[in-house]
């Protein structure tokens, strides 16, 4: 593998303070053995940072909800009627099922073919905040539907079926690779390089790769009123699929990765990006450090305390007779706590924020658990208010170069 090329700055010497976008600094900590802090173990200045966080959060949380709500509204008229209904508890059933053999490879099957992928430079926009070479990139997706009876459904999806990813490079390549996933809605290049400080990774000297998951941006299908609405516009079951898709994508973009020569890859993801990161690391072992960001795990228990999408879901599973229990198996069908990580545990590390309402600690708490009490790190903020970025971009950094560089 390349060393850091000459007018690059070695990792250790690039001062984290110089971010796109100024946040405040104030320290999170690692968590204890224990887990995440109890309220009383806080500062006053971060239980008035947590507090405020959260109020902000949860505007944030009801705005997303009101458009989640009005995306499953049809799926209300679809419970009424008795073959759509008899329908979704039999895929259900097949997911289920999936889900109880707890078998990574047959759950998620690998793509067979390397992607023919068509690349193009990126707007001089974007190659102003890399302060390097970037490429947009996109080739034809070769995912079926696990499920063959949605094999048709899913074929249909024109735009969805060409995947999309923006690639910063270095010119002496292939170098070490951070892979990011962005989060529900926030599929835009612009704002994922400067939210997460791509340009300052990327002269720690890694190539950066942006995935855009199913459904977002520019493959979102044609009249989508957001970014993301075909996730949970078809029910569970297309909710099932898109994640199945978000993960043989992704795959296809490791062997594309792997073909170019990059053989150290490592994978963070916010929010529905880290719950596709961490699901992720537990099927592809080309994987050598995970970093889930904000993580959500059971998104059915999260979309529980979504007022009002909680509301029209419990309408829709009463009108269907939904089984609740069998729901429950069902979507821990793409659950990355279905199933074991493939990185070693020390090369997983999980962030959280502890005034998150949209992803709540606890749900990050579960993965760190589930994760055998892996590196932990929290900060004070919220979902999208990452007070103490610069601090765990310190953690990350610390964390990843034993892996990433010799």
């Amino acid at each position: 593998m390349p060393g850091v090329e000459p007018d690059s700055v070695p990792v250790a010497s690039v001062p984290v303070e110089e971010l796109p976008i100024p946040v405040p600094d104030v320290p999170g900590a690692d968590a204890t053995a224990r887990g995440l802090p109890r309220r009383e173990d806080l500062t006053l200045r971060q239980k008035a940072i947590v507090d405020s966080s959260a109020i902000a959060d949860l505007a944030l949380r009801t705005s997303i909800a009101s458009l989640l709500s009005a995306t499953m509204v049809p799926s209300i008229a679809g419970a009424l009627r008795r073959t759509e209904a008899d329908a979704e508890k039999k895929h259900l059933k097949f997911y289920a099922e999936l889900a109880e053999a707890k078998d990574p490879q047959v759950s998620f099957p690998a793509p067979q073919e390397l992607p023919r992928v068509s690349s193009r430079p990126a707007n001089p926009v974007a190659e102003w905040v890399a302060k390097g070479n970037v490429s947009n990139i996109r080739f034809r997706s070769s995912f079926a539907a696990v499920n063959p009876d949605l094999r048709d459904q899913c074929e249909g999806f024109v735009r969805n079926n060409v995947v999309h990813a923006q690639h910063w490079r270095h010119g002496d390549g292939p170098r070490p690779t951070l892979c990011l996933i962005h989060g529900f809605m926030g599929s835009a290049y612009l704002f994922n390089g400067l939210f997460f400080s791509l340009p300052w990774f990327y002269r720690c000297g890694y190539d950066v790769m942006l995935y855009t998951l199913p459904f977002h941006g520019a493959r979102a299908e044609k009249y989508s009123p957001f970014s993301g609405h075909g996730y949970f516009a078809h029910g569970m079951a297309g909710f099932a699929e898109a994640m199945a898709q978000a993960v043989h994508d992704f795959r296809s973009l490791l062997d594309y990765l792997e073909y170019t020569g990059v053989d150290r890859i490592a994978l963070t993801g916010m929010s529905l990006g880290g719950y596709t990161a961490a699901l992720i690391a537990s099927v592809d072992d080309r994987i050598q450090a995970v970093i889930p960001n904000v993580p959500v795990v059971t998104p059915d228990r999260t979309v529980d305390e979504w007022f009002p999408a909680n509301k029209v879901v419990a309408l829709r599973d009463w009108l269907a007779g939904t089984d609740t229990a069998l729901v429950e198996s069902a979507t821990m069908y793409s659950s990355p706590l279905n199933y074991r990580p493939l990185p070693a545990k020390e090369r997983r590390l999980i962030i959280a924020g502890l005034g998150d309402r949209l992803a709540p600690p606890e749900q990050a708490e579960m993965l760190w658990k589930h994760w055998d009490r892996c590196a932990f790190h929290w900060f004070p903020g919220n979902h999208v208010l990452h007070v103490s970025q610069p601090d765990y971009l310190r953690r990350m950094t610390r964390f990843l170069a034993p892996f990433m560089f010799d």
